[in-house]
C-alpha cells in the first residue's frame, strides 16, 4: 500500500476521515501537526509565536520527508501542500487527495479554535480569501480532488473508491 496524504483547509475533515480511512484500510494513521508538536516539544501556536511560520513550513518539509517511509494514512496540515516540493515528495511517496469543501463548511468548525494561528490572527473574511488563494493550489498539488460534503464515513469512502483500496 502506497501512503494517502490528506490535503486541504483548516476545518476540511483530514483527520476525522483519515482515521476512518486508516481503520478501513487496516493502516497506521498520522496527523501531521500532532507529529510535529510531538516531534518539536510545543504547540503549533507557540512554534508560529517562537519560530515564525517559515520555520514551521520547513519543519512541515522535513517532516514529509521522514513519512515519505511510511505507510500510512496521513493527514497534512493546511498549509503542508502549498508548496511544490511538499507535493513532490508525497506524491513520489504516496497519493496526495485534496478533501474539496466549501468555505463556510470549514469556517464553521474552525471558528474560534484557538490552536489554529490562522484562525486567531485574521477575520472570516480574511480566512476566506485565503482559503480562496489555496483551492487553486491544492488542485494543482494534489493527484486526486474528492468532494468532502457529507459525513466523515462517506468521504472515506469516496477516497477508499477513488484510490482503490
Amino acid at each position: 500500500m502506497k501512503s494517502i496524504y490528506l490535503c486541504g483547509f483548516m476545518g476540511c475533515g483530514k483527520s476525522t476521515v483519515g482515521k476512518i480511512l486508516a481503520r478501513k484500510n487496516g493502516c497506521g494513521f498520522i496527523d501531521m501537526d500532532d507529529y510535529i508538536v510531538e516531534r518539536e516539544g510545543m504547540s503549533i501556536p507557540q512554534f508560529f509565536s517562537e519560530k515564525g511560520e517559515k520555520y514551521f513550513r520547513d519543519t512541515e518539509t522535513e517532516v514529509i520527508r521522514e513519512l515519505a517511509e511510511k505507510n500510512a494514512i496521513i493527514a497534512c496540515g493546511g498549509g503542508a501542500m502549498l508548496k511544490k516540493e511538499n507535493a513532490e515528495i508525497a506524491s513520489e511517496a504516496g497519493i496526495v487527495v485534496y478533501i474539496d469543501i466549501p468555505f463556510e463548511a470549514c469556517y464553521g468548525r474552525i471558528s474560534g479554535d484557538t490552536n489554529r494561528p490562522l484562525v486567531v490572527n485574521n477575520s472570516k473574511e480574511q480566512l476566506e480569501e485565503i482559503y480562496n488563494s489555496r483551492v487553486p493550489v491544492y488542485r494543482e498539488h494534489s493527484t486526486i480532488a474528492v468532494d468532502g460534503v457529507g459525513s466523515a464515513e462517506e468521504i472515506a469512502d469516496r477516497i477508499a473508491e477513488a484510490v482503490k483500496y
